[in-house]
C-alpha cells in the first residue's frame, strides 16, 4: 500500500492535469453559456465523485456491522471524510456555475441544489456524532448505522436533478443519450476519471497516515 500511493498520486496529478487541457482548450465553447459553461466539466464529476464516497462509507459500515472487522471502520470514515471534501467542492464550483450563467449564487427554491446541501450537512454531522463518542467497537457501530442512513439520501439527491423542469440546473443525460458533442464528452469522461483517481489516491494517502498514527500510539503505549 505504501508502495503504490506515490505512483497513484502522480497518476491523479496526470489525468487532472489533461482534463483541465480538455477543458479549457479542446472542448468547444457552449453556445448558450460561454465560457461559464467549462466548469460543468469538473462540478459534475466532482459531485458524482463525492454520491461515490459516501456510498463507499456506507457499504464500509455495512461490512462493519456484517463481519465485525475494525479495518472498515477507519475504511468508512476516510470515505465519509472524502465525500464531504468533494461535497464541499461540488457546493462551491456549482454556486459559481450558477452565478456566472444565470445570475444566482444560490436559490433556496430549488429542491436539487437544497437536497444535496441536506445530503452535505448530513455527512457533516456524521463527525460530531463520531467524536462526542469514546473510542471504541460502540463508536464504530453507532457511525456505521448513522453511515447507512445517510445512503439513502443519495438516490433522493440525485433523481431531484433528474427530474427537475428548470434552467438552473440543466440536465445533459437523458435517455438519447449525453446531449453534447463528441468532444464535449470525451472531456466529461476524461475529468470524471480525473476526479475518481484522485479521490482514490487521496482516500489511499488518508488510511496510511491514519494506520501509521496509529502504530505509532500503539508503540509510544508499549514503551512506557
Amino acid at each position: 500500500m505504501t508502495n503504490s500511493v506515490p505512483a497513484l498520486a502522480a497518476l491523479a496529478a496526470a489525468l487532472v492535469g489533461v482534463a483541465i487541457a480538455f477543458a479549457f482548450f479542446v472542448a468547444p465553447e457552449d453556445a448558450d453559456q460561454g465560457i461559464s459553461q467549462r466548469i460543468f466539466y469538473f462540478h459534475v464529476p466532482i459531485a458524482l465523485t463525492a454520491y461515490a464516497c459516501f456510498g463507499w462509507g456506507a457499504y464500509k459500515g455495512l461490512l462493519l456491522l456484517w463481519r465485525k472487522d475494525e479495518r472498515n471502520d477507519l475504511e468508512s470514515y476516510v470515505a465519509i471524510h472524502q465525500g464531504t471534501i468533494f461535497g464541499s467542492l461540488t457546493l462551491l464550483t456549482g454556486s459559481i456555475w450558477a452565478k456566472a450563467s444565470w445570475g444566482h449564487w444560490w436559490l433556496w427554491s430549488e429542491n436539487q441544489l437544497v437536497l444535496f446541501l441536506v445530503l452535505f450537512l448530513f455527512y457533516s454531522a456524521y463527525f460530531m456524532l463520531r467524536f462526542s463518542i469514546e473510542e471504541g467497537p460502540r463508536r464504530a457501530n453507532i457511525s456505521a448505522v448513522y453511515a447507512l442512513f445517510g445512503v439513502v439520501l443519495i438516490p433522493v439527491s440525485f433523481l431531484a436533478i433528474r427530474l427537475a423542469e428548470n434552467i438552473i440546473h440543466p440536465t445533459v443525460f437523458t435517455r438519447d443519450g449525453p446531449q453534447m458533442t463528441g468532444v464535449m464528452f470525451l472531456t466529461f469522461c476524461i475529468a470524471w476519471l480525473a476526479m475518481s483517481v484522485l479521490a482514490y489516491a487521496l482516500y489511499r494517502l488518508e488510511l496510511l497516515g491514519k494506520r501509521l498514527d496509529s502504530n505509532l500510539r500503539e508503540l509510544r503505549e508499549l514503551l512506557t
